[in-house]
């Protein structure tokens, strides 16, 4: 049958996650860091997704699309056990950790060597950016892995941001800064949860639009602190 159904562009898509967490149905699920229609008969086409997403990614389309089947949506949540959230990456958890370990005899030095951090804050030209090795981070994984400072921030030009909270698309800024100053290489530190996906595609953009060939590489830090890749 013929009727009203969400399409969501790919390029637009941020991965911030906020459409798969307001889609009661869950309709829509997350695939390799960006929103996708899972199943059309889950999708009901009253668009509860559409004013969460930031960057007008879902618009409504006409199409061919099997017909919204309330009986399978009802019986795939009951299926689930029960969340906290509809987000991933919200949900409450507790971390056990052992607290035998001995305490650092001196504190780390910082080693953050530029300011301000925040990507919305930060000037798009600056002196620090020439011959610079950027690093673009979520803002929860300087907590969650200890040795950050020395791992990640130690000999790079710091950007932090969360695509989810903040609700902008940085790719634009990312690639001016990339366009406009000798940037040598850029990693990328996310979360494994999905809305940090947003943050890994919006620096792929800005490579891909800034035109330069830029050594970059991506790191995934899981909730629990460890290096996934």
């Amino acid at each position: 049958m013929k009727r009203r159904i969400i399409e969501i562009d790919q390029e637009k898509c941020n991965g911030c996650g906020a459409c798969a967490a307001a889609c009661h149905e869950g309709a829509i699920g997350m695939v390799g860091g960006k929103a996708r229609l899972l199943r059309d008969d889950y999708c009901d086409g009253l668009g509860d997704c559409l004013p969460t997403c930031p960057t007008g990614a879902i618009t409504f389309v006409e199409r061919e699309a099997a017909p919204y089947d309330e009986a399978a949506v009802q019986a795939a949540k009951a299926a689930q056990a029960p969340l906290a959230c509809g987000c991933p990456g919200s949900m409450a958890k507790a971390i056990h950790r052992q607290n035998d370990a001995p305490a650092a005899p001196i504190a780390a030095p910082s080693r953050l060597t530029q300011w301000p951090v925040q990507i919305k804050l930060v000037p798009v030209e600056a002196p620090y950016f020439d011959g610079a090795k950027l690093l673009v981070a979520a803002d929860c994984t300087a907590y969650a892995y200890a040795a950050f400072h020395e791992r990640f921030i130690r000999g790079h030009i710091t950007l932090v941001g969360c695509p989810k909270l903040d609700g902008v698309d940085y790719s634009e800024k990312l690639a001016e800064i990339l366009r406009r100053n000798d940037i040598r290489e850029l990693t990328v530190v996310r979360m494994e949860v999905p809305c940090c996906g947003g943050l890994e595609n919006a620096a792929k953009r800005a490579l891909q639009v800034s035109g330069k060939f830029i050594p970059w590489q991506v790191v995934t830090i899981s909730t629990d602190g460890r290096i996934l890749d």
